[in-house]
């Protein structure tokens, strides 16, 4: 059987919905509000075949660049050969989705500017740093049925059993 490298080869998977998810998208992903910067998420959507990205773009985080009436250009970073590219796609809206990877720092930023400005309300210091977390706590672990005291064992003087 010949081997293909056809624009869509070995995507069986990737682009197929998932079950009970089937058919055309909703008319709220057409009315998507997008903006130059925003961070979007490519992920193909098999039922639209027309301004569908390429198979290696289909889960990649991008920027968006330009917006159209129907479409959005999206810089993502490619791997090719040991060097990082910037490439500039079109894909068609029904190809995208908001990505989530900035909620966290926005809600760090948000929760830091409210951590600063109690403190200079307070008139002391804030530490608004992460730390890694520390090591738990040391504890004895009480017997079942035991009374919780703590016992030393020793061992035995070696014996000859000669």
């Amino acid at each position: 059987m010949p081997h293909s490298f056809g624009v869509r080869a070995r995507t069986r998977h990737m682009f197929a919905k998932k079950f009970r998810q089937h058919g055309m998208p909703h008319l709220s992903q057409y009315m998507l509000p997008v903006k130059v910067g925003d961070y979007v998420d490519i992920f193909a959507n098999p039922s639209i075949h027309k301004g569908m990205p390429h198979k290696h773009y289909h889960g990649r985080t991008g920027i968006i660049f330009n917006v159209t009436k129907s479409s959005v250009g999206v810089r993502v970073n490619k791997y090719v050969n040991g060097r990082i590219l910037e490439k500039r796609i079109h894909v068609r809206i029904e190809h995208i989705r908001p990505s989530k990877c900035q909620k966290e720092i926005i809600s760090r930023v948000k929760a830091n500017e409210a951590a600063k400005k109690a403190a200079r309300e307070g008139g002391e210091q804030v530490d608004l740093k992460r730390h890694p977390n520390k090591p738990k706590e040391g504890y004895f672990l009480a017997a079942p049925g035991g009374d919780g005291t703590v016992t030393t064992i020793q061992p035995l003087p070696f014996s000859d059993l000669v």
